[in-house]
């Protein structure tokens, strides 16, 4: 909301109103016209203005936004975020309900547009008058069929009631590290005080506005008990300085109860501003905010199973009156059931693609179970992919991959070839199927993303290894995926 065209905007319509009537015409960066943090924005807009014409013109690169034929969409203005017209339309007289919304889009490449848009006039171009409704006011083209089925469900915070965004460093390169030594050495350095000029500005230690780091530092010193592992991307681990009171934003109301405990956490976003949903996961770990996603407004968030007491006993993380209606479907019911449950319908491809609008605005909301033996069917999948996520299932030390010539093992150009994937001129991970090397979690895509974060890097017998177990990991899901759908479309979205 801070960004200079939104007040630039605000600032039209302050002298439409200060007039009584009148046009704001402006091409502006196209968030607002669906940003869930912007619906107070466009419902001021409709307050103020009788008629809003919105000509959206995609081309957002942060989104990889394609044609609905598949085929290229450029931007306007070869920039990353996407664009739109906005005309609003103020008239004589006090306006007694809220504005009408009318909007058309064009996709295709750069040329594409201006040739459109050249021969387009506010009359001739083809209008959908939209039927927004609250809290959002959408200024875009909604299918919100679902909603009193949807409605019925349980949402994720409702039912984990104590959750946190993820770990944020704002300084991962110095507090972050593949290399448990690496990052030993680097914060005795940092807490002895003893660093040049060279170490400050390299690993930023500096003070922002937001985070005085070098208030934090003092009086500090190094504790090889803060080393911890933290998942800072899907089925990539690494290590972390964890001192709430040194970490920018620590997230320790959820973090306590991961720390060398026996525990549990979904992680998935309360909204999407790229893709469809596909954001969620699970760890055992600290994580990083943008474990699940680096997407503008999809922070991740992580759901305890269990809470924590100081003298070490536990409770579960779930709100007992939804536990209570569940059991009354079910029976008698363990968190880690639940937990699995929701973990199996969160991966049915159905549900995502029935209720996408709203999955896109909010946590996930839940179907309750129809009976035993579907919910028994979903929580054993659930389970499956659990153990598959967390690289715990006996499956993925099958490997299915081969990696069959000797050299530098050096991540140089990656390069997916026939079921190849090369990582130099020479070496290559064998049999990967497209399903496995295009699957994506969240924002990522698992298997492209692993290795390149490694490029320039020598990968050791353990990395060859774990990678072969990604991809078995992300077969097997696809597998299990299909699987759930089957009874989630049966008993569910009928």
């Amino acid at each position: 909301m801070d960004d200079d065209y939104i007040k630039f905007i605000r600032f039209a319509e302050h002298f439409i109103e200060k007039n009584g009537s009148g046009i704001v015409a402006m091409i502006t960066n196209n968030s607002f016209i669906d940003g869930v943090t912007h619906r107070q924005m466009r419902k001021h807009l409709l307050e103020t203005f009788d008629d809003i014409y919105i000509l959206d013109l995609h081309g957002s690169t942060k989104k990889k936004e394609h044609a609905p034929n598949g085929s290229k969409d450029e931007n306007v203005f070869n920039i990353e975020q996407g664009v739109s017209i906005n005309i609003l339309i103020r008239k004589d007289g006090k306006q007694v309900d809220l504005g009408t919304v009318r909007h058309a889009e064009i996709y295709g490449t750069q040329e594409f547009k201006f040739k459109k848009l050249n021969e387009s006039t506010i009359k001739n171009v083809i209008w959908e008058k939209l039927n927004y409704s609250h809290p959002n006011y959408f200024f875009v083209p909604k299918d919100f069929g679902a909603n009193e089925e949807y409605e019925k469900g349980f949402v994720v915070d409702e039912i984990f009631p104590i959750s946190n965004s993820g770990v944020k460093t704002d300084r991962d390169a110095l507090f972050i590290d593949r290399n448990k030594d690496s990052l030993e050495f680097r914060m005795q350095k940092l807490l002895s005080g003893d660093y040049d000029e060279n170490f400050k500005q390299t690993f930023r230690v500096i003070d922002s506005s937001s985070y005085k780091l070098t208030e934090r530092l003092k009086r500090k010193s190094f504790n090889e008990g803060y080393i911890k592992q933290i998942q800072y991307r899907p089925f990539d681990y690494r290590w972390i300085y964890y001192d709430p009171s040194l970490v920018s934003r620590p997230g320790r109301k959820v973090f306590k109860h991961l720390v060398s405990k026996d525990n549990l956490a979904l992680l998935t976003c309360r909204q999407q501003s790229t893709f469809s949903f596909q954001h969620a996961f699970i760890t055992k770990d600290i994580v990083d905010i943008c474990a699940v996603s680096l997407q503008t407004k999809e922070t991740g968030y992580a759901f305890p199973l269990y809470l924590y007491y100081e003298d070490g006993t536990r409770t579960s993380n779930l709100k007992k009156e939804i536990v209570d209606e569940i059991e009354v479907t079910v029976g008698k019911v363990s968190p880690e059931d639940i937990f699995d449950y929701i973990y199996a319908v969160l991966h049915s491809p159905k549900y995502r693609q029935k209720y996408k609008e709203f999955l896109k605005i909010d946590f996930p909301r839940l179907p309750y179970p129809k009976d035993k033996n579907s919910f028994r069917k979903l929580v054993s999948l659930g389970s499956e992919l659990r153990a598959l996520h967390l690289l715990e299932s006996p499956k993925v030390n099958k490997l299915i991959t081969t990696y069959p010539i000797a050299g530098s093992d050096t991540v140089e150009k990656i390069e997916y070839k026939e079921g190849n994937v090369f990582i130099n001129s020479s070496q290559y991970f064998g049999n990967i199927s497209e399903v496995a090397w295009n699957f994506y979690i969240g924002g990522y895509q698992p298997a492209q993303k692993w290795l390149k974060d490694r490029k320039g890097r020598t990968l050791n017998n353990s990395d060859i290894e774990h990678y072969q177990k990604i991809i078995v990991a992300l077969t097997e899901t696809d597998k299990l995926m299909k699987e759930i759908d089957k009874i989630v479309t049966k008993e569910y979205l009928r």
